[in-house]
């Protein structure tokens, strides 16, 4: 059964944030990141990713993959963060606009950014982050048994 310590769980969220998937690898308890290929496909992999991707092809029930939420989850992430936290109905309203754009997180972050609510929803993606990467190995643990 799979379980990480919350130092784990943090270094996997920073590197979700980031951009990178990780792999956890179970035996020795060590994380290995790489781009995520979605978000770098013109990136080229190192000697070390590619040797790390053959050896989880190699022995796939060894490591247990954390991926960055899809955008429906960071869509409502964000507009749950507008709901619960933020006060003033011009910057909700701006928000909430903000999410109907093409490039929602963008806009969403150069709003957020200017304003008071930046620590506010660094802690909430944060803590929405650990919740994500909890459920990712629930249900590891759940396709194990």
């Amino acid at each position: 059964m799979l379980s990480l310590t919350e130092k784990e769980i943090d270094l996997i969220s920073t590197q979700l944030l980031k951009g990178m998937i990780c792999f956890y690898q179970i035996d020795k308890k060590r994380i290995h990141q790489m781009p995520d290929d979605e978000d770098y496909y013109n990136y080229d992999l190192t000697e070390a990713e590619e040797d790390v991707l053959d050896e989880i092809e190699e022995n796939p029930e060894n490591y247990a993959e954390f991926t960055q939420m899809e955008p429906a989850q960071e869509h409502q992430m964000m507009q749950d963060f507008i709901d619960r936290r933020v006060k003033e109905k011009n910057l909700a309203d701006d928000l909430v606009s903000s999410l109907t754009k093409p490039k929602a997180n963008t806009a969403f972050k150069f709003l957020i950014d200017d304003s008071k609510y930046k620590k506010e929803w660094i802690e909430f993606r944060k803590e929405k982050y650990y919740d994500w990467i909890k459920e990712q190995v629930d249900s590891f643990n759940y396709t194990e048994d």
